[in-house]
């Protein structure tokens, strides 16, 4: 069963789509079904804000250190409205990047507070790290993992760029839950919410 997960309609505050493979032996008989999205309306999103600040992160929660940020980045970062990139009109010449052909939505965005995050990715250089939508800098390792829905009291251990990777390559802990709590009910014969899949596979 090959499906387009939305991490967004599960309640994940974050918009990160992948494509989840469940297969089961034929000659158990059993049919895994998608287990339907908990959220269906847009306006009902978990957002960044509602993920960060619901409860608020102590300073001394693990993994929270903050990036050392360079003037440049917290002055180009302070012309950038929550929900934009580094493509921004607002941000002055001197301030902009020098980067020729594909300017990537990615770089230097900030978070926009009432909706979801964009996807948080493990790995890249300057200006992928993703941003706050209040303050000018980095998200925090504990603020991403927030976002991908990692509890609290988890310890990621390593230096802060392994941390970043192991976060960013994550699938999120709640809707990995919702797919193995689908797979655990299908082979115990308890029925749930299922939806067709979203892509077709042919044998």
């Amino acid at each position: 069963t090959v499906n387009l997960y939305k991490s967004e309609k599960y309640g994940i505050p974050q918009k990160r789509h992948r494509i989840i493979i469940v297969g089961i032996r034929q000659d158990l008989n059993l049919e895994f079904k998608v287990p339907a999205p908990t959220i269906e309306e847009e306006e009902n999103y978990i957002s960044a804000k509602e993920a960060l600040e619901n409860p608020i992160i102590l300073n001394n929660a693990y993994n929270n250190v903050r990036t050392r940020q360079s003037a440049t980045v917290v002055e180009r970062l302070s012309y950038i409205q929550p929900g934009e990139n580094a493509w921004s009109e607002n941000i002055p010449p001197h301030l902009r990047l020098k980067v020729k052909g594909a300017k990537l939505s990615q770089i230097y965005r900030k978070l926009h507070p009432d909706k979801p995050s964009y996807t948080i990715t493990g790995s890249g250089g300057g200006g992928t790290h993703g941003y706050h939508y209040a303050e000018n800098r980095a998200l925090t390792n504990r603020e991403r993992a927030r976002i991908q829905s990692f509890p609290d009291d988890f310890e990621f251990i390593g230096k802060k760029e392994s941390i970043r990777k192991q976060i960013g390559m994550a699938v999120p802990p709640l809707l990995s839950k919702v797919v193995f709590e689908a797979i655990l009910k299908t082979f115990a014969g308890i029925s749930y919410n299922s939806v067709e899949p979203n892509i077709n596979y042919a044998n």
